[in-house]
């Protein structure tokens, strides 16, 4: 597993790269003329790049996932065309807390099998299902990691037929509440479990210790993992409650 982590290392690299040595060309094109260079001339540019020795290293990865952080510049620069508000596009830090990647589903380059998944260039990596896969065809897989380092797949499937949309049949009026989550017309407050809170006390216990320690060292770097990782379980639990929830009300 190890070396698999260090190939998903180097393809966040990669695709971190690749995205920001197009958008520095793109830059004084728009400058120039208010104009954007097309997708096409990106995935055209990038194939002679990969021929190149001094680019060779971008070999090592999928390829379509090198393709996929174009597509990606291009529709960033598309949405500030159509909305400016939006923002131009900026550069891609290596100190990001999320790092991912996508590739798509091309000539059976993606499968997904039992509690296993092969990935072009990774091979089988062990994964934990956390719903039932559906026979309909897969489309892309994004791979990411957060920053307590943990790994995720979101994968994106097309159904052929669509989704009945259902009409509720009862409805309540829920108000906003800072101290809890919500308040029904009869007062009552949904309160988040205990175990929550104990986690909470416990993220501010190691939060306390990151904060005494230097910070860019080994002891910090570990501790400021040990402290997202409390964030993530602190997010799961919420959403487990959140999810639980309008079951809970409805018995």
């Amino acid at each position: 597993m190890k070396n698999k982590k260090i190939l998903f290392e180097k393809t966040f690299g990669c695709v971190r790269f690749v995205y920001n040595y197009y958008l520095d060309i793109k830059i004084p094109q728009y400058q120039m003329d208010q104009s954007s260079l097309n997708y096409t001339w990106y995935a055209d540019d990038l194939a002679k790049l990969l021929k190149t020795e001094d680019y060779a290293f971008l070999k090592e990865v999928d390829c379509i996932a090198l393709k996929q952080s174009l597509y990606h510049l291009d529709n960033d620069f598309q949405d500030f065309f159509r909305n400016p508000a939006i923002g131009f596009p900026k550069f891609k830090s290596k100190k990001a807390n999320l790092k991912s990647c996508t590739t798509l589903w091309i000539n059976g380059n993606v499968a997904i099998k039992d509690d296993v998944i092969r990935l072009a260039k990774v091979g089988l990596v062990k994964i934990e299902l956390h719903c039932p896969i559906p026979s309909d065809k897969l489309k892309s897989v994004t791979i990411s990691q957060s920053p307590s380092e943990e790994y995720y797949a979101s994968i994106l499937f097309e159904y052929e037929n669509q989704a009945h949309q259902q009409t509720s049949q009862k409805s309540i009026n829920l108000v906003h509440s800072m101290p809890e989550l919500s308040k029904d017309p009869d007062g009552k407050e949904p309160k988040y479990p205990s175990y929550y809170y104990e986690t909470e006390k416990k993220l501010k216990r190691e939060k306390r210790k990151l904060s005494r320690m230097v910070k860019g060292s080994n002891n910090w770097n570990k501790q400021r993992i040990k402290v997202d990782q409390i964030h993530e379980k602190m997010e799961n639990q919420r959403k487990d409650f959140l999810y639980k929830q309008p079951r809970t009300d409805s018995q």
